[in-house]
């Protein structure tokens, strides 16, 4: 019987997870877990990524010394950000975290000589400063010159355990590099960033065949047999894979880090409507696009959770959040402020007193803050979705460490009025997962995958509490956000 190993690594954590098909049902087991996280080094905030490997290695020796001796493995991290490598494959340094503020000029400078229009109808991708195109033109200059290779994440470690060099579509596409028409990377933006035709590795699709562990070079490890597949490359892209919808009329909620939301379509769409709104298309497993948005997400959490020494659990936050009274703040969650600040408690409670509202003290009322307008934001973000897809949406499919937040999931529900699916919260590992099988012919097509989904796993639904109040609270949300945003830009405009 096949066995399936999913390294699935994010922002914060990393796992590897083991899985079979037994009884016709798909069954996963966790069997290393690790922290993750960037480090202050030469200025930058950087990622550990020798760490990252010997973490994987480490679990790998764990599924060893349980009597398995030949697995499939994939591997998928976040998105944008890059290992630079010397013609022998060694990285010239730690890579940089898209959370690093080199990048935060980078759009406007861009942008001054290459309109925002022309780069959207290139690529289709949302303008976010963190995207790879923004690092890459803040490079070092001297060191970008030195590179031979210019590695996405996953494609990094992969290399590091076969030896081959690719790039994934799912997660090249999230560069704001490659064009939507020739599904290339496309040559006049890579001069304008003074990137080589021949510095990122040849792309690849989802599901192709990387290789062979090479065992020989980690001779300290007791490992298996592992052919290794370039899965869906990209967290968000496993995680659509990994999501147990159903039927034309879907929408998707990747609800960890990032709240990452969207549909999945077979052409992409890069009108001006999408433009204006900041959609983005990234390019999906076998030949799909995800056109979402990216929305701040459970990373508010996390960073108060954090400010507070760690005291409470998550479930502990949003079990105080449902016992404190609703919708007193409104804060825009995708204010860059927000995005790595020095303390999140003190960000919240400054832009709260900047803005006239009630301040948020306890850790409940700080919770149901972050609960209220995530809620809100994605409510609002349907609503415009269907709007430029023209598109009704039946059902939302909420995957991810949010899919267990039954506060968030229900305020959801009710407030775009739409019926949720919550679950299962591993679904990025699960999508992995699922591209090896279909690699392998375990499982037939991604229908066959998302049904063997359904049939494995609980999912609990969420149908709307419609109420006038609601409706009013989120008439004055969307008109509190034209009001901060007409402000801003007045600023700007001096």
């Amino acid at each position: 019987m096949h066995v399936f190993v999913a390294v699935d690594i994010g922002a914060s954590s990393g796992r590897l997870v083991m899985a079979q098909i037994s009884d016709q049902k798909l069954k996963t087991t966790e069997i290393h877990r690790f922290k993750n996280g960037f480090f202050r080094e030469d200025g930058h905030d950087r990622w550990n990524i020798d760490q990252i490997l010997k973490e994987i290695l480490i679990g790998l020796e764990k599924v060893k010394r349980a009597g398995i001796s030949k697995v499939t493995l994939g591997i998928d991290t976040w998105a944008v950000d890059y290992v630079l490598t010397d013609k022998d494959g060694h990285k010239l340094q730690n890579p940089i975290s898209y959370r690093d503020a080199r990048t935060q000029n980078a759009i406007h400078e861009l942008t001054s000589t290459l309109p925002k229009e022309y780069l959207y109808e290139k690529t289709g991708i949302q303008f976010q400063n963190f995207n790879t195109l923004y690092q890459l033109y803040e490079e070092d200059q001297s060191e970008l010159r030195q590179a031979d290779k210019i590695m996405m994440i996953p494609d990094y470690l992969g290399f590091q355990l076969t030896g081959n060099a690719v790039t994934e579509v799912t997660n090249a596409s999230t560069t704001q590099m490659l064009n939507l028409r020739k599904r290339l990377f496309d040559s006049d933006l890579m001069a304008d960033v003074h990137v080589r035709d021949d510095q990122f590795p040849k792309l690849v699709e989802s599901g192709t065949i990387l290789g062979q562990l090479q065992k020989e070079r980690f001779p300290e490890y007791e490992l298996p047999d592992a052919t290794v597949v370039t899965v869906a490359s990209h967290d968000t892209a496993s995680a659509v894979i990994g999501t147990p919808a159903e039927g034309d009329k879907w929408a998707f909620l990747s609800s960890g880090t990032w709240s990452l939301l969207g549909a999945e379509t077979n052409v992409p769409e890069n009108s001006l409507a999408a433009f204006h709104a900041n959609y983005t298309n990234e390019w999906g497993a076998y030949g799909t696009y995800r056109f979402l948005k990216n929305i701040m997400g459970l990373w508010i959490i996390q960073r108060i959770k954090a400010d507070l020494n760690d005291q409470y659990s998550f479930p502990e936050l949003a079990d105080m959040a449902q016992k404190t009274p609703g919708f007193r703040t409104f804060i825009n969650v995708n204010d860059e402020r927000f995005e790595n600040p020095t303390n999140m408690i003190d960000e919240i409670q400054a832009y709260a007193r900047e803005t006239k509202q009630f301040v948020p003290q306890t850790p409940g009322e700080l919770a149901r803050t972050v609960y209220d307008n995530l809620a809100l934001c994605y409510a609002a973000e349907l609503g415009q979705l269907s709007q430029i897809l023209k598109q009704p949406f039946e059902t939302l499919n909420i995957v991810g460490g949010g899919s267990n937040v039954e506060l968030l999931n229900q305020l959801t529900s009710s407030l775009a009025n739409i019926n949720v699916v919550a679950g299962p919260t591993e679904a990025t590992a699960i999508g992995n997962i699922l591209v090896q099988m279909i690699s392998t012919g375990d499982v037939k097509n991604v229908q066959a995958a998302r049904a063997l989904i359904r049939t494995s796993y609980p999912l609990k639904k969420y149908v709307p509490q419609k109420s006038q109040q609601l409706e009013q609270v989120l008439a004055q949300y969307k008109q509190f956000l034209t009001q901060q945003s007409e402000q801003k830009e007045g600023i700007e405009n001096g």
